[in-house]
């Protein structure tokens, strides 16, 4: 029970741990979440395994205090069906058998009376058990939720790292460029860069003169077969 106590100490305290004091104090806070992450995978380990166990022998309790009951309840029916026997035989007239029967009754009495005791005794570690295990089930709880902080937060840490040493670069590329250098690269990309557009403004122009002789076509086609359908009416 001690080894459980102690587990559930250490699960109950982790849980309650705080974890941006304790990032505050760190002076390589990833390294030390990656400790916690570590630290609390194994205690999470540890304490399920802690969990099943007490689990496991709460159930074994609980399958001998139902045995207990039961064979309470079955040696109280033995002992009223010797007694209702030993009554019936008193009364016609066989004493000896019916005090046997009566002392039947008294065993069966006794062997009620220790199978109660033993169900009664088996009741406060049971309930204790109980606890036990809701306890350490909570902590469980509460450790995983924690874990899943620290990871969350872990992956955070690295991202703004990451990020910080994106900006850095990015920041030492633009000093190492002198924009008043027309030779610089800065410069050169400008140039591509209008010559692109440019590029694309002479294929609009281009699209759009051969889009428009293309509607000239059409509007003559149109007129020659307007004149002709004229000139087939004057001939009617």
């Amino acid at each position: 029970m001690s080894s459980k106590q102690t587990v559930l100490g250490r699960v109950t305290q982790l849980a309650k741990a705080n974890i941006n004091a304790l990032l505050d104090q760190a002076e390589d806070p990833q390294k030390m979440l990656d400790q916690l992450i570590r630290d609390y995978a194994n205690n999470i380990a540890e304490a399920e395994e802690a969990v099943a166990a007490t689990i496991g022998n709460l159930r074994l309790m609980e399958q001998d205090h139902q045995e207990d009951v039961d064979a309470a309840k079955e040696w109280g029916g033995k002992a009223l069906a010797a007694s209702r026997k030993a009554d019936e035989l008193r009364a016609g007239g066989q004493t000896a058998e019916a005090d046997r029967f009566d002392n039947l009754a008294k065993v069966a009495l006794g062997r009620q009376l220790q199978s109660e005791k033993e169900a009664k005794t088996a009741e406060p570690t049971i309930a204790a058990q109980t606890e036990v295990v809701a306890k350490l089930r909570t902590g469980l709880d509460q450790m995983k939720a924690k874990l899943g902080e620290l990871k969350a937060k872990r992956d955070e840490l690295v991202a703004r790292a990451r990020s910080a040493q994106a900006q850095n670069r990015m920041m030492d590329a633009v000093q190492s460029i002198d924009v008043l250098d027309p030779t610089s690269e800065l410069s050169r990309f400008e140039d591509k860069v209008r010559r692109e557009e440019a590029k694309a403004l002479g294929k609009q122009e281009l699209a759009a003169s051969s889009l428009d002789a293309q509607f000239e076509q059409l509007d003559a086609l149109g007129d020659s077969a307007e004149i002709e359908a004229r000139l087939a009416a004057l001939k009617a």
